[in-house]
């Protein structure tokens, strides 16, 4: 079993890079303008779906990935800040941590401290979305 594995892995070349991330948001107007308007997200394209009452928001980062952004009514909540199961967080890479946490405090985006990855000595922090997302920002100097 464990050479049919190995084989996989090693043979498996379609996965090229990550595509895209899908968000659902509980306020969709609040969602955009912090994707938007804080993050600086370029829009893609935007659709409303009236048969399931829901927004779709999508977003391009420079490096053409992208972010799709969800409302439906009544979305049950986040069960536990960050060790849910599933998707942990959000990392967007920074050239300038400190510039951007200036940035982000002068529109009321409030870091958590900065922390130093053990393993890579890189700089990160840690912010939240409007549901309460955690966002890390990584320092990639």
């Amino acid at each position: 079993m464990v050479p049919l594995r190995l084989n996989f892995l090693t043979s498996c070349n379609d996965v090229l890079r990550l595509h895209h991330l899908a968000i659902i948001c509980s306020d969709y107007p609040r969602s955009k303008r912090f994707f938007t308007e804080i993050l600086n997200l370029r829009i893609v394209a935007e659709h409303y779906r009236a048969d399931r009452q829901s927004h779709k928001l999508d977003l391009e980062l420079p490096d053409g990935v992208q972010i799709e952004l969800f409302s439906f009514p009544n979305p049950p909540p986040r069960p536990t800040r960050p060790e849910a199961r599933g998707l942990r967080h959000v990392a967007f890479a920074v050239s300038d941590l400190d510039a951007e946490i200036r940035r982000l405090a002068a529109l009321d985006v409030v870091a958590e401290p900065i922390r130093t990855d053990e393993f890579t000595g890189s700089r990160f922090t840690f912010i939240k979305d409007p549901d309460d997302l955690p966002i890390e920002l990584y320092e990639t100097r």
